[in-house]
């Protein structure tokens, strides 16, 4: 084993020897560009800003990908030599995607503008030191093969990596993880081993490798003297702690994994699996893949990740940036909206009623209707004579500006000419035509009048979403709303509901609603924004170049606004919750974006009509083609851990299909039946903190999340979190500490599928503490 670090320890020295120099000769590029500028003429300031935009975009993907650079390594059979796909690295593929031109997974031999190179050997002699030289290459286009292997029968050599590096002579030190070269690493299985002949994955501290783990995937074509070591990669990967944000899967990457990570950027890729299968993982490394495939188009764009809650997106923050990507929105439900931030979820059977497509229609009727104190006439003396419009014109005068359904906020200025006409009509027939003025003029005069102002404020105001979606409190406005849509009791709840709607801010469900609303009222239209100029400062303008305002110009018109809705790629995890009128929120942000969609139908929450979720989610996703992939290994919890879970479901349940764990770990879940909750909470989370290294969750039911977490309060805050049972969703800790399952149970219909997921999001312990036994 020793000898085996030893060896990957010294290419590893190798590969940070040559990133060392590469960042130098990228700082050392961004400090001659700047030279450049010397020369006086527009085409060296032009060439300065290129150059120096490169160089930094360079060294910060350089900077970012140093921890775990190089975490595997393939030793291939001599007749799969030179078979692999292209390769970009990471030089090629940040001057590809500087320039605007987006790298794509082309076979090799396309070699589109020099930047395509065949995935070769991991070259160079380890042993020759860490200076990356060209001069200390042997020349034989291949690592190293270790102490313990036989270098006659061994082929090709490659390591896999975070980005691809080159050696001096252009030939690859470590191959990104994403390019077709490096497909095998995550594709090769016993029974189809693609060419690989051992798997080795490599786990680093900094640049120091700490361990190693081997998967021999083809023994007939193994060399002599070929060493095994471990226990399997996946399996070692699995058995080590979590950290308080989720851990990227880059090095364990499963076959059925990476051909959902790898699905075609275009139409709609689906992922179905059940806990711990990583299906989350995927998304996240799609995501990444995608902008390495086609950064113009993506990162141009924009990536958008929906995920259901923000300890969730909390959780899946710094996977991304782990994988060098960074240019990525991650909303929750509940931020979705600009300026909302709603945490709080509503009682069930309410978030069933405002989850319904027929809130679409009490909001579409609530959209039309007059506001509250909304004056019934308007009084106006013109030259003498009293010009009165009453409540039924003034009815007539609102129908006719809404007819064709027009967003109300958008036609506040062709409301008021309405009126205005209408004034002039009776002005003319009470007066007679001479003693009137003329139409333009008329209506330029009334419009400044204060009584006329005052007037249109209150008759026909600048709606916000949550003005309208807060008349529903009112239980005349809700029952006209929602006639023949709503029963009298769902009436009712919905009202009482929204009643707190001011002082208590938007809950979860509210969100859809309120972005609804906005799509119906609309913006009323802006005056231009006048920008300020970027070079003033104090008053006092700076000196500057072409360049520079060119610069300036482009940037602010690529400026994406607050409520941008026109990504390119859209991401929805856990999927199985998402209401219908959530869909059609998402929807809007999708309209010309390819879409990664994952969820487990098993762990669905959401029990409202099934039929009408698959007409929301289709009219959401379109006609665009679909591929479909199914993740059926759970990598995360052990068999005595998940045997719990999966027969809560099946009591209830018995033909769901579940996958299937693929470790045992030989400690079964331990459940504590007590009379007195808090001490024996505490207890046992302070016994399981004990036992495993790494993050501990408590679990409690959405109405005792704030108790228990009072409960224990103290006990290790930077490895302990509590969350409730909807929070809980695609979270995973390494011990899990369950507290009353059977509350979990009873507090909503879907409640057997939520303790499923509770009881599912531990990789080594569970512990139940509850005073009823009857959920088991």
């Amino acid at each position: 084993m020793a000898e085996e670090i030893a060896a990957e320890q010294r290419h590893v020295d190798r590969v940070y020897a040559r990133l060392t120099v590469i960042k130098k000769e990228a700082a050392a590029s961004e400090t001659a560009g700047y030279g450049i500028a010397r020369a006086g003429n527009f085409a060296a300031l032009v060439e300065r800003d290129a150059m120096v935009f490169h160089a930094a975009r360079r060294r910060r993907l350089l900077d970012a990908e140093h921890d775990g650079l190089v975490f595997g390594r393939l030793d291939l059979q001599p007749s799969a030599n030179g078979a692999a796909d292209a390769e970009i690295t990471a030089d090629e593929f940040e001057d590809r995607a500087g320039d605007g031109v987006a790298p794509s997974a082309t076979p090799a031999g396309a070699n589109e503008t020099g930047a395509l190179a065949t995935g070769g050997p991991a070259t160079g002699d380890p042993a020759a030191g860490a200076t990356g030289t060209a001069g200390e290459d042997p020349g034989d286009g291949n690592a190293d093969p270790g102490p313990g292997n036989a270098a006659s029968g061994l082929g090709e050599v490659r390591y896999i990596g975070r980005i691809g590096l080159r050696d001096t002579d252009a030939s690859p030190l470590v191959i990104d993880w994403r390019a077709p070269a490096a497909a095998p690493f995550y594709r090769a299985t016993p029974v189809d081993p693609l060419g690989v002949v051992r798997r080795r994955m490599i786990q680093s501290t900094g640049e120091r490798v700490t361990g190693i783990e081997d998967d021999l995937l083809d023994p007939e074509a193994a060399p002599p003297g070929m060493r095994v070591v471990g226990d399997g990669a996946l399996v070692a990967t699995l058995a080590r702690a979590t950290g308080t944000g989720m851990r990227d899967i880059v090095a364990t990457i499963q076959r059925e994994q990476d051909e959902a990570i790898r699905s075609p950027a275009l139409g709609v890729t689906i992922v179905r699996g059940g806990p711990g299968t990583g299906k989350t993982a995927v998304a996240l490394h799609r995501v990444a893949y995608l902008l390495y495939a086609d950064r113009q188009r993506f990162a141009g764009g924009g990536v958008l990740v929906v995920g259901p809650s923000p300890v969730f997106v909390t959780y899946i923050a710094r996977v991304l940036p782990s994988l060098g990507e960074d240019d990525v929105t991650l909303r929750s439900l509940g931020s979705m909206v600009v300026g909302t931030e709603a945490t709080r979820h509503d009682p069930d059977e309410v978030a069933l009623i405002k989850g319904s497509l027929r809130m679409s229609r009490v909001l579409s009727r609530a959209a039309r209707d007059a506001s509250p104190d909304t004056p019934d006439e308007l009084r106006l003396l013109y030259r003498g004579t009293l010009l009165r419009l009453d409540a039924r014109a003034l009815r007539g005068l609102r129908d006719t500006v809404m007819s064709g359904g027009p967003k109300r906020n958008a036609v506040r200025a062709k409301a008021a000419g309405y009126v205005l006409d209408a004034l002039w009509r009776q002005a003319v027939e009470l007066l007679g035509a001479p003693a009137v003025q003329q139409r333009p003029e008329f209506a330029s005069d009334t419009a400044e009048r204060r009584e006329f102002i005052g007037f249109m404020r209150a008759w026909w105001p600048r709606l916000r979403p949550v003005d309208v979606l807060g008349w529903l409190a009112d239980p005349e406005r809700a029952r006209r709303y929602s006639e023949g849509l709503l029963s009298n009791r769902e009436i009712r709840m919905l009202t009482r509901s929204l009643a707190g709607l001011a002082a208590d801010g938007p809950s979860i469900q509210d969100v859809p609603l309120l972005d609804e609303l906005d799509e119906l009222l609309g913006t009323p239209p802006a005056p231009a924004k006048r920008r300020g100029d970027p070079f003033m400062v104090g008053g006092v303008r700076e000196v500057t170049t072409h360049a520079d305002r060119v610069a300036a110009s482009r940037a602010a018109a690529l400026e994406r606004p607050d409520d941008y809705r026109e990504y390119a790629h859209v991401v929805v995890d856990e999927s199985q919750d998402v209401s219908p009128m959530q869909w059609r929120m998402i929807g809007r942000r999708a309209e010309f974006a390819s879409w990664t969609v994952v969820g487990d139908p098993a762990q669905s929450a959401w029990h409202g009509d099934p039929a009408e979720a698959r007409r929301a989610r289709n009219a959401a996703l379109g006609s665009r083609r679909r591929s479909e992939y199914a993740l059926t290994t759970n990598y995360r919890n052990s068999e005595e851990i998940f045997a719990v879970a999966a027969d809560v479901v099946r009591r209830a349940e018995p033909e769901i299909e579940l996958p299937t764990a693929v470790r045992r770990s030989g400690v079964p879940p331990r459940h504590v039946l007590t009379d007195d909750l808090e001490p024996a909470v505490r207890e046992a989370a302070r016994d399981l903190l004990a036992e495993v290294d790494g993050t501990v969750g408590v679990i409690a039911t959405q109405a005792t999340k704030d108790l228990v977490a009072g409960w224990v309060a103290g006990l290790d805050p930077d490895r302990l979190q509590t969350v409730n049972s909807l929070e809980s969703k695609g979270m995973e800790y390494d011990g899990v500490l369950v507290v009353e399952p059977a509350a979990i149970v009873a507090e909503s219909p879907s409640g057997v599928r939520t303790l499923y997921v509770a009881l599912s999001r531990a990789t080594q312990r569970l512990t139940t503490v509850g005073t009823d036994e009857s959920w088991h």
